[in-house]
């Protein structure tokens, strides 16, 4: 497979639970995790980020998360563990029968491959991106704003972040009550353990996104790491072609 062919798998997760997998071009596999609400396709494909690194060399996996995009959305708790998506990551790796790969996410997708790799996943580099050191350390913070998202759709003011985001829900065409359980599956990375990540890392953030805390307070707590701010805030950063240049020009160098 080549170009901006897009090919579609499915695996059996950690409890049976189906996954879907987007791939995208021939080479060296790196797997990306998209974002809380969104899905693989808004996260990498539509703005032209797995094209980027498809056009270097790589084959871009883009799993969708338990309860978003195209995988399974049970709406029972129990398949909501905590951890479950990090297991899921690990469920994917060892499916596809991964062994020399990286591995990078954007905001949930960001804190769900430090999961994997403080749990034993082996990747040679890290890319973490829309994600900051609290949201890694104390993930319910931001868990409390989007339950009151979920909960109270049409209340919010017009143009306010509330009401960004539910529009964002509509666009991905998210199922409220799967994302309402997905939030019981976070599970906060201690600070000696997000210290011990030795990979090789580039740390990407919008110059204005402050959802989750500092992405430098990251960089300067990891032994072999790197900042890289591109322009916007949380929702718009991900839009920009920046992010996939400089994911591109990391895995690149």
């Amino acid at each position: 497979m080549s170009g901006t062919q897009v090919e579609k798998l499915e695996i059996e997760s950690f409890d049976g639970l189906p996954i879907a997998v987007h791939v995208m071009g021939a080479g060296r596999d790196v797997v990306l995790i998209h974002g809380y609400f969104s899905n693989a396709h808004t996260n990498w494909i539509r703005y032209g980020h797995a094209e980027k690194l498809a056009a270097r060399g790589f084959r871009v996996i883009m799993p969708d998360l338990r309860g978003h995009g195209d995988s399974g959305k049970p709406h029972d708790a129990a398949s909501y563990p905590p951890d479950a998506l990090m297991k899921d990551g690990m469920a994917l790796v060892a499916a596809l029968g991964l062994s020399d790969y990286d591995l990078g996410g954007y905001s949930l997708g960001a804190r769900t491959a430090v999961r994997m790799v403080v749990n034993g996943a082996a990747p040679r580099r890290l890319i973490l991106s829309g994600m900051g050191l609290e949201g890694l350390r104390h993930t319910r913070g931001r868990g409390d704003y989007f339950e009151h998202v979920l909960t109270h759709p049409g209340t919010f003011e017009r143009g306010s972040s509330e009401w960004m985001t539910e529009a964002f829900l509509k666009t991905t065409k998210g199922d409220p009550q799967a994302l309402l359980h997905v939030l019981q599956t976070f599970v906060d990375t201690p600070r000696d353990a997000i210290a011990a990540i030795a990979q090789p890392t580039v740390v990407i953030n919008g110059a204005e996104d402050h959802d989750n805390g500092s992405a430098e307070a990251i960089v300067d707590l990891l032994p072999d790491a790197r900042f890289v701010e591109i322009p916007g805030n949380h929702m718009s950063a991900v839009t920009r072609r920046e992010l996939g240049e400089a994911m591109a020009d990391f895995l690149s160098a």
